[in-house]
């Protein structure tokens, strides 16, 4: 005889409508604050740039046009800036997720030589930092100066990042390692064949951050770099913020006088080149991160809880 069991629909009370339509009025509220600048830039970068420049343009685009995109990325540099900054970001990203990973790993084996030694050394470093002087004469001395290792090598051991793997790792069951152990795995392949395809939610976290940290750092061509040839397209665009108005002023001289009121809208003015440089600049991690959103919640809530 089979029984069947009938879910009761739950009754809300009063109390608990209120909170409901108090709960997600505030997360509707706290994500049109999180959008709306977004979407301002946006809206400002394909108006007209007098209203833009008058600070007129806020709710729907008016006039719309795209020569600003078009004008900015005529910049002279701009080309070879964006190779640098897509090759840091695909390069130091792969070698950090990497290093991370295999770090991260190494530090759970027992029989590892001075595993804790080495542990709290690397994450001692995570509190204490030499200052900027004496980081710029090891980077001279090594000789990575004006060289385009100086955005790869010195971010690749992140100890932030090795913490999260360690603890993802320790959560993995053990009894995969011992069965490969068993029928003769090294190190390496255990690695390679285990470690990495049971830890992709924890990589594909680490991944974001290096990707992100690495495609916004402007401060290390600052700092390092004088060579032209391997300025980023953040340091780059910096620099074009910074120096907004006389930028404008060239551009409206290269495009010639405005002797109508389209030429006036679309006539660039240091707000249209401020505001679509920072568009520029964003608009390649939006599209990325919801990619990984899926895993980066999993990921970060595995590695930072032991059990």
């Amino acid at each position: 005889m089979e029984h069947r069991v009938k879910l009761k629909k739950k009754k809300y009370t009063k109390q608990d409508i209120l909170f409901q339509i108090f709960n997600y009025t505030g997360f509707a509220l706290i994500t049109l604050i999180c959008v709306y600048p977004f979407y301002y830039l946006a809206i400002n970068t394909i108006s007209a740039n007098d209203l833009s420049a008058k600070g007129l343009i806020r709710l729907l685009p008016e006039q719309i046009h795209l020569k600003n995109y078009i004008e900015v990325l005529k910049l002279k540099g701009l080309p070879a800036a964006v190779k640098i900054s897509l090759a840091r970001t695909a390069v130091g990203t792969s070698l950090t997720v990497l290093a991370s990973a295999f770090l991260g790993f190494m530090f759970t084996q027992q029989k590892m030589w001075g595993r804790k030694f080495w542990y709290r050394f690397i994450v001692i470093t995570m509190y204490f930092n030499a200052g900027l002087i004496p980081l710029f004469i090891t980077m001279k001395t090594l000789g990575l100066t004006n060289s385009f290792w100086v955005y790869i090598i010195p971010v690749i051991v992140q100890p932030f990042n090795i913490i999260l793997v360690k603890t993802y790792v320790e959560s993995i069951p053990a009894s995969l390692q011992e069965a490969a152990e068993i029928d003769g795995a090294s190190i390496i392949k255990i690695f390679a064949k285990i470690i990495l395809p049971t830890s992709k939610p924890i990589l594909a976290t680490i991944a974001i951050f290096a990707a992100v940290a690495q495609w916004n750092s402007f401060q290390d061509t600052l700092i390092y770099v004088t060579d032209q040839k391997l300025y980023s397209l953040q340091y780059l665009l910096y620099t074009y913020i910074n120096q907004a108005s006389s930028l404008a002023t060239l551009i409206k001289n290269s495009a010639g006088t405005a002797t109508n009121v389209m030429a006036l809208a679309t006539k660039q003015t240091p707000t249209s080149v401020r505001m679509t440089v920072t568009v520029i600049v964003v608009l390649p991690i939006l599209f990325i991160y919801p990619m990984f959103q899926r895993y980066f919640v999993k990921g970060i809530m595995i590695g930072s809880v032991k059990g």
